[in-house]
Order: structure tokens, then C-alpha cells, then sequence
């Protein structure tokens, strides 16, 4: 479905993959500090502040899969199906917000993660449609900032909120029970491994990459969240722009789904519609998508971020290959 990352070196960088089996139009799209957004139960916000991301715009109104603001606060949500329940009851006593309007109601309004927990202890987020051929989405978040990161679950239980240490997210199961499922890898390493198997027999590796044997290889949600954190927990990269971006390509690379290697039941293929690397510093939006492997990048600070209208920029699908003898 999808996998979402952080990771930081001079800057901080805040990413995802989008997996699914077809497109709704993405477009990388600016929304500057006066574009007025309609909450449909808490009115009109129309100085807020700007942020960048992958969204859908349907009716003029950005859908937003992915994003981050000018101070530097990302949010995306990711797949959460069976698991995610929304109140169908208005609570007069909560900021009632639907299910597609939390990523705007966040980064329109919260600098920092510290914020944002502030305002998710007012939320009521509702089941509300952002139209009939456009029913609410079952999603969780995640929210992070260059100090830290938390999971938002909206579950039967209610609305949970874990901290994030790892960095990842990707769909089921839970958040807490992919964090426990980690302690069954602890043994694997980047390193080559030591024999405590039979210390008594002369064993040695035959192969670099021994020590991760074992790391899940599939892509089951909760294979790519192991094979994700392992990924960015072990990352080296240098601290420029390129190496970072770079290397946070080839994190979220690691968890890449190839079309034909997920087959739904009517024939269609899920695969990674794109993959982004924004960094969250500096308001530069990255992005790959699957028949296109030159990375675009659009800066927000390009744009007008003190006008009305939102500014949108069509993914672009085709291979650029550069002809080094040409």
C-alpha cells in the first residue's frame, strides 16, 4: 500500500511511497497562506500557514496524500483499512474535522510536532464525505518535525497517539503491534555475523550481507515496515542536498513495488505510483514516479506564498533518460 520515512542529516527530509493500483491525478500542489480553506465544520481559515505535497485537487480543494508546511512540519496518511474508524456524531465540545481535511487542519495551523498534539487532543474526526464519488478514505498519520515523529490511529477505541522513534509507517496492523514485531528481528545487523550458533565448528561467513538474513523481503505492510526501519536505521549518507536526497530514494527504494509482484483479485496490479523526498528545511519537494525515474524537484519558495490560489504542477510519467554520448 504504502510506506512512509523520515530522516535527517544537515536538513530534515519527510517522504513516502504511494502504492495502488491506479491514480486519482496527482499533482505536487502549493497552498499559499491565503488560500481560503472551507472546513466544513469549523468555517473558513484564510491566513494559515504555506505548505507543499502531493494531493489530488478535486473542485478546487486540494486532497492532500502527503505534505509539509514553511516551518518545516510534514504529515501523511497512509492506508489503515479495517482498522480506522471515524465518529459519525458531532461533538460540540471538539474541533469536528473529516477525515480529508486533517493534513490541512494540522499544517495550516501547527509549527511543530508539540503543536500538533495539542490540537489532535481537541479533534473529533469525523466520517463525513468530501463528496458522494469521493467517500472518506481509511487512513492513519503520521507527523513529524526535525525533532520528532508520532503515529495518529483514529481505532474503535478512540484516537491514539504513539511516539514514533523508528521513523516509519506503513498500514496494518496497528502501530503499537508493528513496533512489538520489531523485537523479533533484534538479532539482524549490518554487520558480517558471528558465530554464536556452535562456537564449538569453525562457521564463517560465505557471503557479504549474512547479518540480515532474515529481513523480511515480501511486501506485506508489515514486512516493509521491518525492512524500512532496518533500512533507515542503519543509513549512512553524506550531509549535502544531493547525497541526502539520494539516499532517501534509496531508503524508500528498499520497499519499492514492481508492477506484476502484487496481483489484486480483478487482475490489477498495486505498485509505487510515486515516491517523494521533501525537505522539510527548505520547502523542496522530490519526487520519482514509477515510469519516470528522474528525479523533479518543485521549491514552494518559487511561488507566491502570499497569494489566494493554489498552484499545481501534473506529475510527470515519463521516462527522461539522459544520453551521455549524445
Amino acid at each position: 500500500m504504502c510506506t512512509a520515512a523520515t530522516y535527517r542529516t544537515a536538513d530534515f527530509y519527510f517522504g513516502r511511497t504511494l502504492d495502488y493500483e491506479f491514480s486519482y491525478g496527482d499533482e505536487v500542489t502549493v497552498t499559499p497562506r491565503k488560500y481560503p480553506f472551507h472546513f466544513r465544520k469549523k468555517g473558513e481559515v484564510s491566513t494559515h500557514y504555506a505548505m507543499i505535497g502531493m494531493a489530488c485537487v478535486a473542485e478546487g480543494y486540494p486532497l492532500y496524500y502527503d505534505a509539509v508546511n514553511e516551518k518545516g512540519l510534514g504529515m501523511a496518511g497512509l492506508n489503515f483499512v479495517g482498522n480506522a474508524v471515524y465518529s459519525d456524531i458531532i461533538k460540540e465540545e471538539k474541533d469536528n474535522i473529516a477525515q480529508f481535511e486533517m493534513i490541512p487542519w494540522i499544517l495550516c495551523q501547527c509549527a511543530t510536532v508539540r503543536e500538533a498534539r495539542a490540537l489532535l487532543e481537541q479533534i473529533n474526526i469525523t466520517d463525513e464525505p468530501f463528496s458522494d464519488a469521493l467517500p472518506p478514505a481509511q487512513l492513519h498519520w503520521m507527523i513529524a518535525d526535525s525533532v520528532e515523529t508520532i503515529t495518529v490511529e483514529s481505532v474503535k477505541e478512540g484516537l491514539r497517539i504513539y511516539d514514533n522513534p523508528v521513523g516509519v509507517l506503513t498500514n496494518n496492523p496497528p502501530f503499537d503491534e508493528q513496533m512489538f514485531a520489531l523485537k523479533n528481528y533484534m538479532q539482524l545487523s549490518a554487520k558480517p555475523p558471528v558465530n554464536t550458533f556452535a562456537p564449538g565448528l569453525e562457521l564463517e561467513p560465505y557471503s557479504r550481507g549474512m547479518g540480515a538474513i532474515g529481513l523480511p523481503g515480501d511486501l506485506s505492510s508489515q514486512s516493509r515496515f521491518v525492512r524500512a526501519v532496518f533500512t533507515r536505521m542503519n543509513s549512512i549518507s553524506g550531509e549535502g542536498e544531493q547525497e541526502s536526497i539520494s539516499q532517501f530514494f534509496h531508503i524508500l527504494g528498499s520497499v519499492d513495488q514492481q508492477r506484476g509482484c502484487c496481483v489484486l483479485d480483478d487482475g490489477r496490479c498495486e505498485m509505487t505510483l510515486y515516491t517523494s523526498c521533501c525537505n522539510a528545511s527548505r520547502g523542496i519537494y522530490y519526487y520519482t514516479t514509477y515510469d519516470n525515474h528522474q528525479i523533479t524537484a518543485v521549491d514552494m519558495h518559487r511561488e507566491n506564498l502570499d497569494g489566494e490560489k493554489l498552484v499545481h504542477y501534473p506529475t510527470i510519467r515519463e521516462e527522461q533518460i539522459r544520453l551521455q554520448n549524445g
